[in-house]
């Protein structure tokens, strides 16, 4: 992965945000582990897809969070330190990568 313009975000995020993050990401491990049951299972096709549909679903809301989290306070403070220009044209190239 390419070297971001930051280490870390401009404005450090709290724990209830952290636990926020952590504990969606907990509840979409354990949906993978519900389809490796699935598969171990021999489970219908059609209901193992409508799983990795959700699981696709829950990544998308968290990258979706911390999108805005990321605009609302990254992008926003190197906009105002006049950095704003390469850091829109970094989210600009993450941000497609969600539409590959």
């Amino acid at each position: 992965m390419d070297k971001s313009l930051h280490d870390h975000p401009s404005k450090p995020r709290t724990q209830a945000e952290m636990d926020k993050v952590n504990n969606r990401l907990k509840r979409i491990e354990g949906q993978v582990r519900g389809i490796q049951k699935m598969v171990e299972d021999d489970r219908y096709c059609v209901d193992i897809l409508v799983q990795i549909s959700a699981i696709q679903s829950a990544l998308d809301n968290v990258g979706f969070a911390i999108t805005e989290r990321h605009i609302n306070h990254c992008v926003s403070d190197a906009i105002k330190q006049g950095e704003g220009e390469e850091t829109i044209k970094e989210l600009m190239t993450v941000l497609k990568q969600f539409s590959k």
